[in-house]
């Protein structure tokens, strides 16, 4: 402000002068002009810096909400409508995708997160890994922009169910460069479990730091944990010779390699709430992951509709 009002002064000095000229009349009222227009100019862009901010001075990112999913319709039901109004009540620009495996083979959570950053990255700066069937019931937990680092929201004294010092499961949140710089995730995890401690291990290497909420009292009943056992069992089968691959850092899949095939994008609509789905088939590489395929047959999987859900 302090240069304006000294080019103010100086253009004001010259326009006196000016003034005894035949011509000085007019060359004044075109440099007044140009001082209008820089005054214009600086003020829009300050307009314009306030406008991508949100009321609460964070910069506004947009933010992908990425689901793995297969055949959860009632988790994914009640999921949409309890994690947009929890988003929106912190005004995070966000938009849900849930990437549904439609294919035969056992689910493999990393390689939908890869697709799904894959499909998204281009209009989203960072994205959360989010289990369908954990919602958060904590104001205080932060869906913002992780700029320090992965923030790990469904932190291990929070979480209902898995408390070990390691897990990083539930819902993560990257940036885009984060998720990038370690090449997403293992594309090797077929069946429930481990994605997330290999994960951990290349957030290690690449020497970016997981942040975890503080400051939350509610602990174990900070999230509502809608699975249920009885009525869908995870498959927590290893075939030979899985486990001790799972246990192995890989160093030969991740996001760069992800291979599927996209069958079908749609909206699927959610009490007034639009939600982009990706149909996808995974592609599995038998030599190296033989243990992709079920011991026994497995009905085709079905896919979200567009129809709406009262």
């Amino acid at each position: 402000m302090s240069l304006i009002f000294q080019l103010f002064q100086v253009l004001r000095y010259h326009a006196r002068r000016l003034r005894t000229y035949p011509l000085g009349v007019i060359f004044a009222a075109g440099l007044i002009v140009l001082f209008i227009f820089f005054i214009v100019l600086w003020i829009l862009s300050h307009l314009l810096a306030a406008f991508s901010l949100t009321s609460n001075g964070v910069e506004n990112h947009h933010l992908a909400v990425i689901v793995p999913f297969r055949d959860r319709f009632d988790e994914l039901l009640q999921f949409i409508p309890h994690i947009t109004a929890f988003l929106t009540a912190q005004q995070i620009r966000h938009h849900i995708f849930v990437v549904n495996q439609a294919d035969e083979f056992r689910f493999n959570r990393a390689s939908l997160i890869n697709v799904g950053f894959t499909l998204v990255r281009d209009q989203f700066d960072y994205i959360a890994m989010h289990d369908v069937d954990l919602l958060p019931d904590n104001p205080a937990l932060d869906y913002g922009f992780p700029a320090a680092g992965p923030m790990h929201l469904a932190a291990p004294d929070l979480h209902p169910r898995y408390h070990y010092t390691k897990f990083i499961g539930g819902i993560l949140l990257m940036t885009n460069t984060q998720f990038q710089k370690v090449d997403g995730m293992s594309n090797k995890y077929w069946g429930w479990g481990m994605e997330d401690d290999e994960l951990a291990v290349r957030l290690k290497e690449a020497h970016l730091n997981i942040s975890r909420p503080t400051g939350i009292t509610t602990g174990y009943k900070t999230f509502k944990h809608v699975h249920s056992d009885i009525r869908r069992k995870r498959d927590m089968e290893k075939l030979p010779g899985q486990k001790e691959s799972n246990r192995r850092r890989d160093r030969e899949t991740g996001l760069r390699n992800v291979l599927y095939e996209l069958l079908s994008e749609h909206r699927l609509s959610v009490d007034g709430t639009a939600v982009t789905v990706f149909n996808v088939k995974l592609q599995c590489d038998l030599q190296r992951t033989p243990w992709c395929l079920p011991q026994t047959p497995q009905p085709p999987q079905s896919r979200p509709t567009t129809q709406k859900a009262s």
